[in-house]
């Protein structure tokens, strides 16, 4: 008998996981907020007995160095990984006993790394689960240039490689779990589901279907942007993370909200955009709890930078905390809750600025204003088509290309409006006129925008 349980992080499209039979369990790939994976054990009233890393990891701070500190379980790194900690190197083949009758067996899988292994689960000799990391992921692979821009098209080539060896030695009916895939910017494409098979993969991922050369090409024309942050994470993760630590941040009354946005700091409003437009500090960031907060957050502070965080609740606050805690933001500089206007001193104004649908955007011509169109959607998205005449910079450059916004009023819209909510709240805090377009992207066409499509550039 055994189990595997899957332990979400939504906001970074990863996946971690506890399998294991009626005492023991490993965890294979742990988030840095390991209290949800021993609680998760709780639960099952397993012990921890093996922590697995499938790879140095480049998208989040793993928290499998301090999980096995704390349980006292064997901790599996691949043996190529250069690490500065003790740890159990695992090469290919060996095998390590999760629970009576349950192994865990090491398949090394480059691609996504040089280093990267998979893990088989098998009960009494038979595989019952394959828990691939950055290898073969739900209808994609892992991406291979995050490593050495000259060892991508080498790596491209072992992932093919890898998956080949996965689909060849385990049976059709096995589990795939990958880490990655679920949103996550380490995964090539964002194709894929929520459960697979090996003989579904084998049916349909380009990694099994296509020879090795197609699927090389193809691979690397799809690379979408790496955030900034990722540069950060492998030398933690291969340092050795601290202990995260989730006490409340210290409260920030509206005088020393002034005094950290005066000396540079980031200020960072939580709440949701509609609230934020109508009404927020004037210099402050709106990044909202319920976006992909440590994705954009992260990608676009300067490094170090310190984070005071504003939200409606303490509830939110401490969501933001653990969310930024797993890219290495560990502590914010200080926090408060309440509303704006618990958040100026009484001579300050409260800031705003506009929203507005395509449709408003097609008529704003007809009234007269200088229109600046800003397309903050990444290159990859753009290249489908764009509205006539827009500016573009994604979303991730805003902050530091701000000279190169046209003068005039700024209608900056994105493909759902989260992204145009932040580059908006950028523009607004460095004193520009701007208009948050709170539309999906399919409307520029229905409100008659002019639109440009590839085949006509």
């Amino acid at each position: 008998m055994f189990f595997a349980d899957i332990l979400e992080t939504e906001d970074l499209g990863n996946r971690s996981y506890l399998a294991g039979g009626a005492h023991a369990a490993v965890v294979v790939d742990p988030p840095r907020d390991i209290d949800r994976v021993v609680a998760a054990a709780a639960q099952r009233g397993v012990r921890i007995a093996v922590v697995a890393e499938t790879h140095v990891h480049n998208d989040y701070v793993t928290g499998g160095l301090e999980l096995a500190r704390l349980t006292g379980a064997r901790y599996l790194v691949p043996a190529g990984a250069s690490v500065a900690y003790e740890r159990v190197p695992v090469a290919d083949g060996d095998a390590e006993e999760v629970d009576e009758g349950l192994v865990l067996r090491a398949v090394a899988t480059p691609g996504h790394t040089p280093h990267h292994t998979s893990y088989v689960l098998e009960a009494d000799g038979r595989a019952v689960a394959a828990f691939t990391g950055g290898s073969l992921l739900i209808g994609s692979v892992g991406r291979p240039d995050l490593v050495e821009p000259r060892l991508t098209e080498q790596l491209a080539r072992a992932q093919h490689a890898s998956a080949h060896r996965l689909a060849a030695e385990l049976d059709d009916e096995v589990p795939v779990m990958p880490t990655h895939g679920f949103g996550s910017f380490c995964s090539s494409t964002q194709a894929g589901g929520e459960h697979s098979t090996i003989g579904a993969e084998r049916a349909s991922n380009p990694a099994l279907v296509q020879d090795v050369d197609t699927f090389v090409k193809e691979l690397l024309a799809g690379l979408d942007d790496v955030p900034a942050y990722y540069a950060h994470m492998g030398p933690a993760n291969a340092a050795g993370p601290a202990p995260v630590d989730l006490t409340a941040p210290q409260r920030a009354d509206a005088g020393e909200i002034a005094r950290r946005l005066a000396a540079g700091e980031w200020v960072v409003d939580l709440r949701n955009r509609v609230a934020f437009a109508e009404g927020h500090v004037a210099g402050s960031f709106n990044f909202e709890v319920e976006g992909q907060l440590a994705t954009y957050l992260a990608w676009m502070i300067p490094w170090g930078r310190p984070v005071t965080l504003l939200a409606g609740s303490a509830e939110e606050i401490a969501r933001a905390q653990r969310e930024l805690a797993r890219v290495g933001i560990d502590r914010p500089a200080a926090a408060a809750v309440g509303s704006p206007a618990d958040w100026v001193t009484g001579q300050d104004k409260l800031a705003s600025f506009p929203r507005a649908t395509f449709a408003d955007l097609a008529a704003a011509p007809e009234q007269g204003e200088d229109v600046v169109v800003l397309d903050v959607r990444r290159a990859s998205e753009r290249a489908g088509g764009w509205i006539e005449g827009s500016v573009h910079i994604p979303i991730h450059q805003v902050h530091q290309r701000l000279d190169e916004v046209p003068p005039g009023t700024v209608w900056v819209h994105c493909a759902g409006g989260m992204r145009a909510a932040i580059a908006a709240s950028v523009l607004d805090a460095s004193g520009r006129d701007v208009v948050a377009v709170d539309d999906g992207y399919a409307a520029a066409a229905d409100a008659g925008l002019a639109l440009v499509t590839p085949a006509q550039h």
